[in-house]
């Protein structure tokens, strides 16, 4: 608990935090707020048009994750925290399981924000979640929100360098994922088992061609997250064995 309230204290002294909730919360919401606008008798507004701008708050997300751990190797500061705590695992963790949440209450107020704004914006519309696959939609952006600041952050412990590592999480999840299905004969099943491509299966369920997916709504959550924690580890064993 010491640890956990040390990391709070280190985490929202700095302004990156507060940027970041206010822009994922901004930019997913705003976006539904536009889709909700530009509805009408012949463009109805559906549940998932409320969701389009969840892809924007996964960058921001992503941007954070790394920034919670590059700002300190880029101040130093990683060093007295390091010499305060030994283990550098337990603050490691502790720093990984605020930002896990953090980003969980971000994505649950962005899904249910978005849904809410655009009913006020558009009351005519029909937004009822009445199925299971519409409740994941949204409960289930939380979860995702989270497995992306764990992983942005475990590349954040293993390159250290700000710019390095936000250049690698946005260009894998806005670029590299969509190139792979372009190489000839493997891509699209390569493409498939991309992290962010399962986590967009997550969310969608058996919309569009998802039936193509090699797995379900939530064995996409399990793989997801399984990349997330493998690359924690990773990074946690890099941490341990390398200097600060």
């Amino acid at each position: 608990m010491t640890l956990l309230a040390v990391e709070r204290i280190k985490l929202f002294s700095t302004r990156s935090p507060w940027w970041s909730m206010f822009l994922a919360l901004g930019l997913t919401i705003g976006f539904a707020a536009m889709m909700a606008l530009q509805s009408g008798p012949e463009f109805p507004l559906t549940l998932s048009m409320t969701q389009v701008g969840r892809q924007f708050g996964i960058l921001v997300v992503l941007v954070m994750g790394v920034l919670t751990v590059t700002t300190e190797y880029r101040f130093g500061t990683i060093k007295a925290t390091f010499q305060a705590v030994p283990n550098r695992t337990a603050a490691l963790l502790a720093k990984t399981a605020l930002i896990a949440v953090l980003a969980l209450l971000i994505g649950e107020t962005a899904a249910f924000g978005s849904w809410g704004v655009a009913q006020v914006v558009a009351p005519e519309a029909d937004l009822a979640i009445t199925t299971s696959e519409q409740w994941r939609m949204l409960v289930g952006l939380g979860p995702i929100f989270a497995g992306s600041a764990v992983l942005a952050l475990a590349v954040g412990v293993l390159i250290r360098q700000t710019a390095g590592a936000v250049t690698l999480v946005i260009a894998w999840s806005m670029l590299v994922e969509g190139l792979v299905g372009m190489i000839p004969t493997i891509g699209e099943d390569i493409q498939n088992w991309m992290p962010f491509m399962m986590a967009n299966h997550f969310l969608t369920g058996s919309a569009g061609d998802s039936s193509d997916m090699p797995l379900g709504p939530w064995g996409a959550l399990a793989y997801f997250v399984a990349i997330a924690v493998g690359m924690l580890i990773i990074a946690l064993i890099t941490a341990h064995r390398r200097d600060a």
